[in-house]
């Protein structure tokens, strides 16, 4: 069973009252819920609620709170996602495999060899936040990652510092991923930056040289984006966390 994010204010004597809200219809509606199930809230200081239903009306649901926790599922290391931005099915699965993963923000950016226009994605952050909010229910996640607005990729690595921007290239690797985080500052944000469907442009290889970022291999395979992202996350937190 997922968990479901609530605000202070729907904590009220010791019951959790959902009022004609999102979680509500997902609760009656969907999972259709019935009198004397339990079920699992959290609120913004990552505190749990396990909660038994006590009554269903129309409009609202109430819950009795029968045990507080606190949940550990998140990772203590500010990991980001600097995602050239996807075709539509391939970007909404780097968006869920992003936050399965326990990264912190995300930051959808158009370089180079990204097919898709500004157009067609410039309205697709609230479909992205609602992916991310799915996603953070279901693997019970403490901390919803944080969907930034669409910029593009020389602007967003400028918020990072340079040991800090970890490039996965399988064209012109230049470090092994061992060597790239040995002068990384763990208090910091470490930036993952992925590419687009057809690769990063020979442009963009020649500004990452300019720059001396690390252009890092996952290996011998070649992945596709969305599973780059799994595979890239998932290295970096087995060797930092």
């Amino acid at each position: 069973m997922p968990h479901f994010p609530i605000e202070k204010e729907e904590i009220k004597n010791n019951y959790i009252e959902l009022i004609n809200n999102e979680n509500f219809f997902h609760l009656t509606k969907v999972l259709r819920v019935k009198i004397g199930e339990t079920i699992e809230f959290i609120d913004k200081n990552q505190i749990v609620y396990l909660s038994k239903i006590t009554e269903i009306k129309k409009n609202s649901l109430k819950a009795k709170i029968i045990e507080k926790t606190l949940n550990t599922r998140f990772l203590k290391t500010k990991l980001c996602l600097v995602q050239c931005i996807l075709m539509s099915d391939a970007q909404n699965t780097a968006i869920a495999n992003a936050t399965q993963s326990g990264i912190k923000e995300i930051f959808s950016v158009f370089s180079d060899n990204v097919s898709v226009s500004e157009s067609s994605v410039k309205n697709k952050i609230k479909k992205w936040e609602k992916i991310a909010l799915e996603n953070f229910k279901q693997c019970q996640r403490a901390d919803l990652p944080k969907i930034h607005e669409i910029s593009d990729l020389k602007t967003v690595l400028k918020n990072f510092k340079k040991e800090n921007i970890l490039i996965f290239a399988e064209k012109y690797e230049n470090i092994s991923l061992d060597e790239s985080i040995k002068n990384i500052n763990k208090n910091e944000k470490i930036a993952i930056v992925i590419g687009p469907e057809g690769g990063f442009s020979d442009n963009e290889f020649n500004y990452f040289k300019k720059e001396n970022y690390k252009l890092i291999s996952l290996g011998k395979m070649i992945y596709k984006a969305p599973n780059a992202i799994t595979a890239a996350i998932s290295n970096i937190i087995t060797r930092i966390e």
